[in-house]
């Protein structure tokens, strides 16, 4: 670590000038580095629960598409509140937004105007996050029966020049198939001005016939710019004054810094310290077994993870790192004192945090899902401080895995 209290920066008075949402990297004498950062408004869908289909208008930050392209049908719905019967809890804040895909050829979409728009040509970075409810009861207009739309369907982005316009797609996300949140990540590069982002449920494609089927949204990032494929690293670049040679210092003329090389994976250990996770063996694990993350500590009343947990986690991430194809839920869950929606953002919070982690230090985001299930599934009395500590725990599930021989 560098000490900058020994180097005096002088203000820049073009840097007042960059508008609010550049993020500028200033490293000591180095020249900074602009990267264009726009940040959505009302990110998480924050708002009162609404179900759609009782005539409510209207969701804070966002505009609702489907007054423009299908007039009469409902509005997408905010959860949780028990509508449709899908009671999942916030991946993000305390509320998310829900829309449909329907068997009518109609489908939900929410659009806002980017207060800092997308340069063409330039390329970013985007994640959110995405899952399905398993139940989502609604009649439909073709039969007024009740029908569970359930089926995966897919997130479509979209950047135009005006509220819902679908000038160019953006991004498309795989079938959300999952009934647990999941971050999903994309990259892109606009081909035009984009003022405007539209979120649109649609159908997995090709499709022969519309069907019913919902996406659960939560949880959206900045929207930051990234390296083209081929381009060097958004870096900082040395900013040394033009001396004479016998006055520069020696790292003045040197060439300029090479990117980091791709981190090399570890060989696979042959010999190691006791495990903390013991059943985490390949040989030994079964589809839907359940394991308790021990050695795993928070803040209190947060989601902070401490660095006494690292070890654990870091066995965790080495399991996933050499069995690719096994695929978790990381499961929250706190004792029964407090309330139930606190109960539900405490351990939805801790369980991202746990994915999060795993994500940071190289894990595919798809292999990861992370659900909050609060204190319905207690395993001790929450009589006792004992017990109490028993049930606050985060758990992994395997959900799909592919023994390797």
């Amino acid at each position: 670590m560098h000490s900058y209290a020994k180097y005096k920066l002088q203000p820049d008075m073009n840097l007042l000038k960059i508008a609010v949402f550049k993020a500028v990297i200033i490293f000591p004498a180095l020249a900074y580095c602009q990267i264009d950062t726009v940040r959505l408004n009302n990110p998480s869908f924050e708002d009162t629960p609404k179900k759609g289909g009782d005539g409510s208008v209207g969701i804070k930050g966002w505009f609702d598409c489907g007054q423009i392209n299908f007039p009469g049908e409902s509005p997408p719905d905010i959860h949780p509140n028990g509508y449709w019967q899908n009671n999942l809890p916030a991946s993000d804040g305390k509320t998310y937004l829900g829309m449909v895909v329907r068997n009518n050829n109609t489908y939900e979409s929410v659009s806002q105007r980017l207060e800092t728009p997308l340069e063409p040509n330039k390329c970013y970075s985007f994640s959110i996050n995405l899952a399905r409810a398993e139940n989502y009861w609604s009649p439909t207009r073709l039969d007024h029966n009740m029908h569970n739309y359930v089926t995966p369907a897919v997130l479509r982005i979209w950047g135009g020049k005006g509220f819902c316009n679908d000038q160019e797609l953006l991004a498309e996300s795989a079938p959300v198939s999952n009934f647990s949140w999941q971050i999903f990540k994309f990259e892109f590069q606009p081909k035009n001005t984009i003022r405007y982002i539209t979120f649109e449920a649609f159908y997995k494609t090709p499709v022969l016939l519309p069907y019913n089927g919902n996406i659960l949204v939560d949880g959206a990032s900045e929207i930051i710019q990234i390296a083209c494929p081929g381009e060097p690293p958004l870096i900082a670049k040395a900013n040394t004054p033009d001396l004479p040679p016998h006055k520069r210092r020696k790292t003045q003329g040197a060439s300029a810094p090479q990117p980091a090389p791709e981190p090399v994976l570890p060989e696979k250990p042959t010999v190691r310290k006791v495990k903390l996770l013991p059943e985490l063996s390949i040989s030994t694990i079964k589809e839907g077994q359940t394991i308790e993350l021990r050695n795993l500590y928070f803040a209190a009343d947060a989601s902070t993870i401490t660095k006494e947990s690292y070890e654990a986690l870091d066995e965790l991430f080495e399991f996933l790192l050499f069995n690719k194809d096994v695929v978790i839920e990381i499961g929250g869950h706190t004792n029964g004192l407090p309330p139930d929606d606190y109960c539900d953002q405490l351990s939805t919070a801790r369980a991202k945090a746990v994915a999060e982690y795993l994500i940071k230090k190289g894990i595919d985001p798809s292999k990861l899902q992370f659900k909050g299930y609060g204190k319905k599934q207690p395993i001790a009395s929450d009589k006792t401080a004992y017990g109490r500590n028993k049930n606050q725990r985060v758990e992994i599930k395997i959900l799909s895995l592919s023994k390797v021989k």
